[in-house]
């Protein structure tokens, strides 16, 4: 006879809206829900939300949940290929990774403890550059409307993998959120390629295997991957991706920087647009130098000039225009010199540790080129070259403009007849200085020929627009174009006109090239690519040392049919889960409406797999069996814990008139041991024919059973908080159950009243408190 589950309810309610993915914390007492609209809802036991993360464009569906082993970071699939890191505790998404194809699953392995001994690698996490490199300031000053959704690596928590598992076939390994630690293609390891579908990859409790669920036309199959650069360079892949994730985290910051910059122009070009660009705006094209080179050499000034000092601008205004300015262009200089600059050291930084790591090739060479890093850390030194050419090009033009706005009072003051400030007198060197910045306010245009005015008046195109004071000395810096006012070269530099006059040194590996055409983003974008190649040596490496050490052959499926949606046909629903006592990798499956398969694979050098397959008809031998127990049929599965399995079941002989009816099932797995069989791990194992299935009602203290009320659709449970979610009524219902209840309590057993009272409170949940007095 079926034992009666002990279990408690702790609450119900009607959702909202349809409930399409559940999964518990391990640790806190909060469950995340995905919803129809994409949403992704985070509550406490008690059903206080804690933060809803909105849906990430229109029509996109929530594929997968996973959580961070002890931690609140939460990974997110969506169907739009994009994957979400969000934050339950402080509600942000923290990090985002796009790929092109729909996603079937994302999940964090467990914890990476890497065996270390005396030939081995002693990976040390810990941060050592935080000894040498000054911390980076925080940047207040970004908009967070304009901030970007950038990849970050984990923030907290041990170091483990995240796994993408794409619904075309193909995984994907991050180490770290970091570093791109190999990928394979499954579709390349069957024999039906076109009659396929992955249900579930699980990296093994030593991270250095996975295993594939999968179809293989009219089969279902299990493929174990071993995978040698894993199991040998797990400490130094360790060292590696943590520094990827500091270099990571600079990019980052050099990205925010450099927006911060792109602000900070802009906020002196509107400055300058306020009145004095304006006013250049209405002149022809090198009339505005003339006229002021004839003021400031000769005192004399025009009918327009003098409109535009004492009608148009004023003193005062144009104080305030001056304070401004210098203001932005210092800000600018600190964002260059303090920010960008140590960005660029801290990113030399890491770049040099990697390449030192490269010459350790006993324990590097299969996750570091030499000749690549090294390439990344001479992109890396161009960068820093471009940040200190474009730091002297702002001081440049702070001083200019602050030369500017001083000679500017000066002559407002002298037309004007008023007394002049004994610091506002410009010396020698300064009026030198003044004359220059004034000639080269309008730099001269390239000469255009006659064919090429007359294409230009043929095509109706607007004229490029000219530049007016010469702020494009810095502007151009910001633009993703070659430079078209190079930096001058300073003659007291003895070294720029050596590598000028000898290409060998220009062309040396052993220097640092300095590329004088490219714009800092040019430059930029240079260091980045330079950087991302360091990682394709190792995701070569891991991708290719993925090979198959076994088939397994689970059961036969019912043939596809073109244009039927097999997914929900087959019925494939999985669990997994890392047994460390007993060095176990075990993998619940269901194989069809009512068979499910029970594997447990050994990591203890053995290679023996364990098979317990059950059904939820009764045997030939089952007596004593309610009806309402007989005909049931799989709806899904989970481990509770390392020797329970959590099944919740649904009926499938309700009567004309009658309601379904479903049942929450606690299997426990030590009670199946003496059921089970041992098999080889060889490179085929044909467990479809090696095993026969055992009714559930016939493994002595096997099953406990707890009726459910209605259709079932999803369950989610967690042994180490003890708790079980049921989601019901077509997705909208979701009740909540306590487990492990002592037998003495006196509501341990649920009876069908107690689902009339489920039902009760979940009406009344959305119900004031005035009616529900009433009620």
């Amino acid at each position: 006879m079926a034992q009666t589950s002990s279990m408690k309810l702790l609450g119900a309610r009607n959702m909202s809206c349809i409930v399409e993915r559940m999964e518990w914390n391990n640790k806190m007492d909060l469950i995340a829900y995905g919803t129809e609209k994409g949403e992704v809802v985070i509550q406490r036991l008690n059903w206080q939300k804690i933060v809803t993360f909105p849906t990430p464009g229109e029509d996109v569906r929530v594929r997968s949940l996973s959580w961070q082993m002890d931690e609140t970071l939460l990974a997110v699939g969506y169907s739009n290929g994009k994957v979400a890191l969000l934050d339950a505790e402080s509600g942000t998404i923290i990090s985002g990774l796009i790929y092109e194809d729909d996603i079937k699953k994302v999940y964090f392995s467990k914890a990476i403890n890497s065996q270390e001994n005396l030939g081995t690698y002693t990976c040390n996490v810990k941060d050592k550059h935080r000894r040498f490199l000054p911390k980076l300031q925080p940047m207040t000053n970004i908009d967070p409307c304009l901030k970007t959704l950038d990849q970050k690596s984990f923030p907290k928590g041990s170091p483990c993998f995240l796994v993408v598992i794409m619904r075309s076939g193909k995984v994907h390994l991050l180490l770290l959120g970091a570093l791109q630690a190999g990928s394979i293609d499954l579709t390349q390891h069957i024999l039906h390629p076109h009659e396929f579908d992955v249900y579930d990859v699980r990296m093994n409790g030593d991270c250095n295997a996975i295993y594939a669920l999968l179809r293989d036309g009219q089969e279902l199959i299990l493929l174990h991957f071993q995978n040698q650069v894993l199991q040998d360079c797990m400490a130094p892949m360790l060292e590696l991706a943590t520094h990827c994730a500091h270099i990571l985290e600079t990019k980052n910051y050099i990205n925010d920087t450099q927006q911060c910059l792109t602000e900070a122009w802009e906020t002196v070009q509107l400055e300058m647009d306020n009145k004095l660009t304006r006013y250049a705006n209405s002149q022809p094209y090198g009339v505005i130098s003339a006229h002021f080179l004839e003021l400031h050499v000769f005192g004399f000034a025009t009918f327009e000039v003098e409109e535009f000092l004492f009608e148009t601008l004023s003193e005062k205004g144009f104080k305030k225009i001056a304070n401004s300015v210098d203001l932005s262009l210092s800000n600018l200089q600190s964002l260059v010199f303090k920010q960008l600059n140590g960005a660029a050291i801290n990113m030399f930084y890491f770049l040099n540790t990697i390449a030192g790591f490269g010459r350790m090739s006993h324990f590097f060479e299969s996750l570091i080129s030499p000749d690549v890093a090294n390439e990344a850390m001479r992109a890396c030194g161009g960068f820093v070259l471009k940040v200190h050419e474009l730091q002297r090009t702002i001081d440049t033009l702070a001083y200019d403009m602050k030369l500017f706005h001083a000679w500017m009072i000066f002559t407002i003051l002298r037309l004007s007849h008023q007394e002049i400030p004994d610091d506002l007198v410009l010396t020698e060197e300064e009026n030198i200085a003044m004359a220059d910045f004034i000639c080269a306010m309008e730099p001269e245009l390239d000469d255009r020929s006659d064919d090429e005015d007359e294409l230009d008046s043929q095509s109706q195109t607007p004229p490029p627009a000219r530049s007016k004071f010469n702020l494009e000395r810095v502007g151009q810096y910001l633009d993703n174009a070659y430079l078209t006012q190079l930096y001058p070269r300073d003659p007291v530099q003895l070294w720029e006109e050596m590598v000028t006059d000898n290409e060998c040194l220009s062309n040396c590996k052993l220097f640092v090239p300095h590329d004088v055409n490219l714009s800092l983003v040019q430059q930029r974008d240079k260091m980045f690519n330079a950087i991302d190649a360091v990682s394709h040596k190792p995701t070569e490496s891991i991708s290719g040392s993925f090979k198959v050490s076994s088939t397994v052959i689970c059961n036969d499926l019912p043939p596809m049919e073109p244009g039927e949606d097999h997914r929900d046909r087959d019925l494939v629903t999985c669990t997994y889960y890392v047994n460390e006592a007993s060095r176990t990798d075990m993998l619940a499956c269901t194989i069809s409406g009512q068979e499910a398969m029970i594997l447990e694979f050994s990591r203890a050098g053995d290679e023996c797999v364990r098979c317990t397959r059950i059904t939820l008809e009764p045997g030939l031998f089952t007596t004593s069996v309610s009806e309402d127990f007989c005909y049931l049929r799989f709806v899904d599965l989970q481990f509770y814990n390392e020797s329970s399995l959590s099944i919740l079941a649904q009926s499938i002989n309700a009567g004309p008139g009658m309601r379904p009816h479903s049942f929450f099932i606690q299997f426990s797995l030590t009670a199946a041991l003496n059921y089970s069989t041992q098999h080889r791990m060889g490179p085929l194992v044909k467990l479809s024919e090696a095993t026969v299935s055992q009714s559930i009602h016939d493994i002595a203290d096997g099953a406990a059973f707890k009726g459910l009320d209605g259709f079932s659709d999803m369950l989610a449970v967690s042994g180490s908080r003890k708790v079980a979610t049921v989601l019901s009524d077509r997705k909208r219902k979701m009740t909540i159950f306590e487990m492990e209840i002592e037998e003495e309590e006196d509501d341990t057993e649920m009876s069908q009243a107690s689902f009339l009272d489920i039902s009760k409170e979940s009406v009344l949940a959305g119900v004031p408190d005035a009616e529900k007095q009433e009620a």
